[in-house]
This record gives structure tokens, sequence and C-alpha cells, in this order.
């Protein structure tokens, strides 16, 4: 209503309406165009006061009709007006007809009624094209100028007045506009020749009304004669066209049918005739064929002439029309097509006719009953929607289809051709029209269908939403949706959920729709839609969620899936296989092992498969097989590369002594003195400086010469070589001091002590022999600073081979200088190393003179014990 109130705004009424009772029911605007014979009526825009609705107002100023005739001419001319509207009143049924809103209301100075909105008159519109002729194009055939002389006895009339300048209206017709107008008038023409039993006879381009939804309309019912017989091809006898009779009270001469001016009578094909030049003169840029100029002789010497200029015309007209008006014209009436046979040609079937017949069913639809409508809406309209330029979607459907939304009852099967038109608006268009529309329809009352198609289609609003505000309008109902306990509605939510998801930040998504389609899910297991769709917007969602999400959303819902139904499996699958391919979601071998598997494994014996869908099924645990395979091998080749993963941390913490603290360990009187480092060179000359030794102690000596050099690749004709030797034992040990790389012993004395005190020695008062340190690990650090050290046959003879010694003798008494001591410390002392040692102590006590055998035995021991030192040395440094 604003729009109409905008466009009336600014305009002065015309005084003949200030007193005339319409001015209560109706506002009046500008006057936009004039329409009728002799353009007596003048259309103004108007709205009705009760409801807003829009209207167009006619107009006729008495003064006009009072300075142009006398009072019997005047009268008549008001009286032939007042015929004319009341058969327009009362033909309500002819849906082709103009449509009265409120009828003639008359005061002294006008004659007033309302009909719906007109755009103007089809002579309106022609004499733009007529007045804008291209000058490159095709220029209009014109009747032949004719001359005739007056005839004997012939008086001529007053001239008439001068008519008022045609207004013209600026419009382009469409292939599809020309053909439905055409077939619309010709409907009219049937409605009115065989159920009304009337013949029109001013059929002409005033007489022809567009309205602004691009209707045709039947107009100016001013001459309309009864039909008597009951063949309506039975002539009916009238007067011919008259010099003698006003203009304004005959019909057009222009259009008039030869039988009327020849032979004085007419019948409904007089009205075809008519309708025959009215086409040619839409084709011919507005220029009738016939311009008699009110001149009756001139009108009979070019309806001589008619079928000349016909046949020149043709080319212009389509070629399925081209019979039908070369018949239309004839100048005898009985070849001339009636309004039964005239729908049937080609011009009027093929290709256009589902478009043209649903535009006449839509123009008429009002009248029909609610089912009649809902059928209409939602199958032939929808089809024929896309074969209907978009010039009268909007400007003849679309105000049909406004106007049904005010009905409840019928709105569900009216938002279908609504969305269609959204989803192929443009902006502009969706802005001008649509939106308006849609915003009412958030607000009013719905019935359960109508929200579902609503929420449905809500992409298709979002789409063309291009401000926040309109975002903010437009979700709210998808929210409210989602919480509703109404099936219908909850399956509508979860296919608006899908749809919209592009149009929805991360956040809404994840906090706000992911959860309460979870919730419907979990109260719907059982549904087969439900599961579906929530499926269907899992996997459209999938692309914009992170891990987190979909470990927390998405996974435990499809574990509790129960797969059977091979469309669920297949749905399953297809997620899964999405998840595997984005490297966002890095599945870990728990969960494709523990979850995935044990829930897809058992499907693989379905039955209800199909070939396809078990194919699937297959090439997924392949998937996640190769997938915990390549993990699992890099996880495992990983931790044998690294034994201190975390996977053994727990049981290294309780084997290792690294986290013990033990106590320290004090021996009473324990003086060390400093120890001094040796070289390769020194060791060899205290080793030849050595006092004599029988050929047993060479020969172990030599031995453990020997074994040395095979530990550590010496030789000992190069004393280069084996100061090499021991930089190659300083490499493989980094960590070990520079003291720990000699073969010199710690000198250790201890001061006489009791027996009974820690560490004494019983029965002597030399305490403990000297002995050497020796770290067996880089950095190790032990509890106790007691080595063991093997015994040699000259201990146990000098002590009586007492068991209980504890360190090896001085350089003094072994003829190859100190043997190192390689025994573990004594928290690591091993019960194989314990047993060795008691063996070789008994077989050093048992021992006779140097020289003997047990001797011999007791160098074995020596070697037996550093192998076992080495062996655990080269053990704690891997």
């Amino acid at each position: 209503m604003s729009g109409i109130v905008s466009r009336l705004t600014g305009s002065e009424s015309p005084p003949p309406m200030e007193s005339n009772p319409i001015m209560n029911h109706y506002e009046i605007g500008r006057e936009v165009t004039t329409v009728g014979m002799c353009m007596l009526w003048h259309v103004h825009d108007a709205y009705r006061k009760s409801d807003g609705k829009e209207a167009s107002v006619f107009v006729f100023d008495k003064k006009l009709a009072e300075r142009l005739y006398k009072p019997k001419r005047r009268e008549q001319l008001l009286e032939r007006i007042r015929i004319g509207i009341d058969n327009l009143k009362r033909k309500p049924s002819i849906t082709k007809t103009l449509a009265v809103m409120h009828g003639a209301e008359e005061s002294n100075g006008s004659l007033i009624f309302a009909t719906e909105p007109i755009l103007a008159s089809l002579a309106n519109i022609l004499a733009w094209h007529e007045s804008n002729i291209p000058s490159g194009g095709p220029q209009p055939i014109r009747p032949f100028p004719m001359n005739f002389g007056t005839p004997t006895g012939y008086q001529p009339p007053p001239p008439p007045p001068p008519p008022p300048p045609l207004c013209s209206t600026e419009y382009h017709f469409l292939d599809i506009e020309l053909r439905f107008g055409f077939l619309q008038i010709v409907e009219a023409l049937n409605h009115l020749h065989y159920n009304l039993k009337q013949v029109h006879r001013n059929i002409n381009p005033h007489a022809i009304i567009v309205t602004k939804r691009g209707a045709w309309k039947l107009f100016g019912f001013d001459f309309a004669e009864d039909i008597i017989s009951l063949d309506p091809i039975e002539m009916l006898a009238i007067a011919p066209w008259s010099i003698k009779i006003p203009r304004t009270l005959q019909p057009s001469l222009d259009f008039l049918a030869p039988e009327v001016q020849i032979s004085g009578q007419c019948n409904i094909l007089s009205d075809m005739f008519s309708l025959g030049l009215v086409i040619c003169a839409v084709f011919n840029n507005g220029v009738p064929l016939i311009q008699a100029n009110n001149n009756p002789m001139l009108y009979l010497k070019q309806i001589e002439h008619l079928e000349y200029q016909v046949n020149a015309l043709l080319p212009r007209i389509p070629a399925q029309l081209q019979e039908a008006v070369q018949r239309l014209l004839s100048v005898d009436p009985h070849p001339r097509p009636s309004t039964q046979l005239l729908p049937l040609i080609k011009y009027f079937k093929g290709q256009c006719e589902p478009p043209i017949r649903a535009m006449q069913l839509l123009d008429n639809m009002t009248e029909k009953d609610p089912a009649v409508k809902t059928a209409f809406y939602r199958t032939q309209l929808m089809e024929a929607l896309p074969y209907i330029p978009k010039k009268l979607r909007w400007q003849l459907v679309w105000p049909s289809l406004q106007a049904e939304t005010r009905t409840t009852e019928i709105l569900a099967s009216v938002l279908h051709p609504i969305f269609w038109l959204t989803n192929d608006a443009t902006q502009d268009e969706f802005n001008r029209y649509v939106l308006p529309t849609l915003r009412a329809l958030l607000t009013s009352s719905k019935s359960i269908h109508a929200t579902a198609i609503y929420l449905e289609n809500l992409h298709i609003i979002l789409r063309k939403c291009q401000t926040k505000d309109s975002e903010n309008e437009v979700l709210p109902i998808l929210y409210m949706s989602l919480d509703s306990k109404i099936q219908q509605i909850q399956l509508a939510s979860l296919t608006a959920a899908q749809n919209v998801t592009e149009f929805i930040d991360e956040r809404t998504l994840c906090v706000t729709i992911l959860p309460k389609v979870r919730i419907i899910f979990e109260n719907n297991q059982t549904d087969h839609k439900v599961v579906f769709l929530v499926l269907a917007y899992f996997e459209r969602l999938l692309p914009r969620l992170e891990r987190t999400h979909l470990l927390e959303h998405i996974i435990p819902t499809l574990l509790t899936l129960k797969l059977g139904d091979p469309e669920i499996i297949h749905r399953v699958v297809k997620l899964y296989r999405i998840m595997l391919a984005e490297k966002k979601f890095a599945l870990t071998a728990n969960v494709m092992a523990l979850k995935m598997i044990p829930t897809l494994a058992p499907q693989m014996v379905n039955t209800a498969l199909t070939v396809d869908q078990f194919a699937n099924l297959i090439e997924l645990l392949h998937e996640i097989v190769d997938a915990i395979d390549k993990s699992q091998r890099f996880k495992l080749r990983t931790e044998a590369a690294n034994p201190a993963t975390d996977r053994y941390r727990s049981l290294r913490h309780q084997m290792s002594t690294d986290n013990v603290t033990a106590p320290p360990f004090n021996i009473p009187n324990l003086r060390v003195e400093q120890r001094k480092t040796s070289s390769a060179e020194d060791m060899a000359r205290k080793n030849s400086a050595s006092g004599p030794s029988t050929s047993n102690q060479t020969g172990s000596i030599s031995g453990l010469k020997r074994l040395g050099q095979w530990i550590f690749g010496s030789n000992t004709s190069n004393s280069n070589n084996e100061n090499s030797n021991f930089l190659r034992v300083a490499n493989a040990f980094p960590n070990r001091r520079l003291s720990d790389n000699t073969l010199m012993t710690p000198k250790i004395r201890i001061a006489p002590s009791c027996a009974s005190s820690p560490g004494g020695t019983p029965g002597g008062t030399a305490g403990l022999p000297t002995r050497r340190h020796s770290s067996i690990g880089p950095q190790e650090r032990r509890g106790s600073t007691v080595n063991l050290s093997p015994p040699t046959a000259h201990q146990y003879r000098g002590r009586g081979g007492s068991g209980s010694s504890l360190s090896v003798p001085s350089t003094s008494h072994c003829a190859g200088g100190s043997v190192p001591n390689t025994s573990s410390s004594v928290p690591f002392l091993l019960a194989s190393s314990m047993n060795s040692i008691k063996s070789r102590r008994q077989s050093g006590a048992a021992a006779g003179p140097q020289g003997s055998p047990q001797s011999s035995r007791g160098s074995q021991g020596i070697l037996q014990q550093i192998s076992s030192g080495m062996s655990h040395l080269l053990t704690g440094h891997t």
C-alpha cells in the first residue's frame, strides 16, 4: 500500500470527483491513461481505504458531454455509458472481462466506477508503437489514399469536435504474451456468444484493456446485442454506421464487419472479423488496415482492397496464424472460424500451450475451491513456470501468489511456486517482490505442512539474503524447529540444517545445531527417515569439523547405530571413508581397531547388501587395516630403535638402580692415596723391569698380554700401536675418566685395627691388602667402593690359602705387573660370577708351591674373570 500511496501523492484530484460518493471508499491519485471510445474515460490510480487494495478508478466528466452535445444527445450518451457499465458488472463469470471492484457512483458532475488495476488500453499501447516505428525496420502497411466525390444530394453533417490526443503507453509485447492475450479475448467472446447469448459489436483496441498483471480484458459492452435465435449464426438486424449520429454513440467504423455496413445485419462471426482486424493492427505497428476517417464511403472502398493488404501483411504474422487471419478477414461471414474453432489452431498449441493454459487458469483461480487451487499450484503451475517469461512471472504470476498467501489452508501449496520464483529471482527482484512477502510469512500463523515447506527451502532465502539482519530474521525459525516434538517439523528441520550449512559459521554449527541434531537422533533411532537425514547432515558437515568435534559427536553417534539396513551401512561406509581421507582428522589405530572395525566387520556377512555395497564395505575395511598396519609398523620400529621410550618407562624405573639412593658406605681408618696414571710406555717398562719369575708365571703374563692384544687390537712389536689401542678404548668409552683407561690400580692402605672393627681382617694386623678400583660403565656411580678381585696363587700361599682375601698382590710379587680388576661391584655381582670366584678361591687354597699345576689353573681363573668382566662392561655400555 505504501507503494501505491507514493504514486498517488503530489497529484491533484480533478474537480468532478470532489462530490462523488466513491471518494468515501477510495483514495484517488494521478491520471495514468484514457480509454474507451473517443477517450471518454480518464483512468486514475487508486487504492481502497478499507484494506489498501490497489485499484483503478474510471472517471467520466459530465461537463465534457454538456460542452459537446445538445441535451438530447448528451442524455443518450450517458444512457449508453450506463448500459455499458451495467453489462460489465453483470458479467462477473466472464473471467476475461475487466473485473469491477465498485459499481458506478454518479454525482452532478461525474460518473465513476472502480476496477482492478489497469495499465492502459490496447489502443494506448498501439499508439506508442505507431509513434516509435524503427527507422530501419519495416514500415506499416497503410490503406490506399482515395478521393471520392461528394454524392448527389448529400448534406454533410456538422464537423464533430476534434478528439483529444490519444494517450500512448510504452509497452513491449513478447510472443507468448501476444498468444496469451489473443486467446484471452477469444475465450471471453466464446463465453459471451454461447453462454450469455450476446454479440459484442464493438471489438477494437479501445475495448481491450491490458491490466498491470499483463492480462488482456474485454471492455466496452456499450453496444452489445442479445441473440434472439437459438442458432448463434443467425443474423440480427441492426443499423449501419451513419454520419448522422455522433460517433461516440456508434461502434468504431475502422473495425466494423462489412455485413453490418452493407446489409445492416450481424451475428457472432461479425465479432470475429473485428478480432481479425485487431490482430493485423498489432502486427502492423499499431496501424489498422482500414482507416475510413468516419466516412462510410471510404470504408466500403477500403473493404474492396482489404484482401490485397492482408496478403501484404502476412509475412509479418506468425506462420501458424496466417491462415486463421485470412479466414477471419473474409468478406463472406461463413468461412470465418468461430470462438470454438480458433483456439484449436497450432498457434495456441504446441510448446506454448502449457504456460498459456497455466496463465489462463491462474487468472481466474480466485473463484476456485481450495482443493482445485492446491492441485493447480503444486502441479500445473510448477510445470509451466520454467516456460513462462520472467516478465510475466512477476507481472502476472507473482501477484496471484502473493494474494493467496493470506489463505492459510492453501498456503503450503502456494509456497512451492513462491520458492521457485525466489530461487530464480535476481537480487533486485528478490528485494523488491519476494522479501517483503517472506518477512510477513515469518510472523504469520502457518500450518505444519507450510512450516515444513518453509524450512526445506530455507537455504534459498539465505542465498538471496545479503544483510546480517535478514539472516537473523530467517535462522531463528530453524533453531526453534530443531526443538520441536512434531516429527514432520523435525524431518524438515534436519533437511534445512543440511542445506544451510554453508551459510552458518563453524561455532554455531558445532555449539548450537550439532547438539540439537544428536538429540533428535537419540530420540528417533528406530526411524529410518531421521537416521538417513542425520547421516546426510554429518556427510555435509564433515569438511567443516575439527578432530575434536569428530571424536566427541560424530563417531560416538555412528557407534550407536544399529547397522542392518543396507542403505544405512552404505552411508556409514561413505562417512568413514571421508574420515580416512581427511588428514586433519588423524584417526588413531586404537579408534580404527577398537571402534570402527568391530561395528563394520559383522556386516561382511549381511546378505541384504548388494554387490556394490559389499565391495565398498570390503574396500573400507582394507583401507582401515592398511592404515593400522602403517601406523603400528612405524610405531614398533621407532620403539625398537629407541628402547627408552614411554612404553618401557615404568619397567625401567622399577629395575634400574639409577633411581635408587644407597646409603654412604665408609670403611673406618681407610686412606686412599692419589691415583697415578700411566701410559702404555710406562707399563711396558714396568713389565720389563719386574723380577724373575717361573716359566709358568711368564706364560700366564704373556697369555694376559695376548688376551689384551686380542681385545684391544694391540701389537707388542710397536709401542705406538699400543698407545693407539688405548686411545681406541678412550673413544669407545668417552665418558670414562682418563685414569679408568690405565692398567694401574689404586693403592689403598688401611690402618691396623682390631678384628672386630668394620673392615678389619681377623687374625692379622696388616689390614686389607692393596686393591685397585675399576668402573664397569660410563659415569656409573655405585653404592659401594669395595671391589672383589680374584685371588692369586701367591696370596693363597702367603696367607695359608685363606679364602677371605679381597685384593690382588702388588707388582713386586707378580712378574707381569698388576692385573686389571674387571669384576663388577658388589651390588651387581651375578650368581654365576660368585660361583666362579668361589671355585677359583678353592683351587688357589689347594695349590702348592709356585710352578705347580695349581698356579696354571689360577691363571686360567684370572682369564675367565677378565672375560666375565669385559662382558659386563660391554653390556653396560650398550
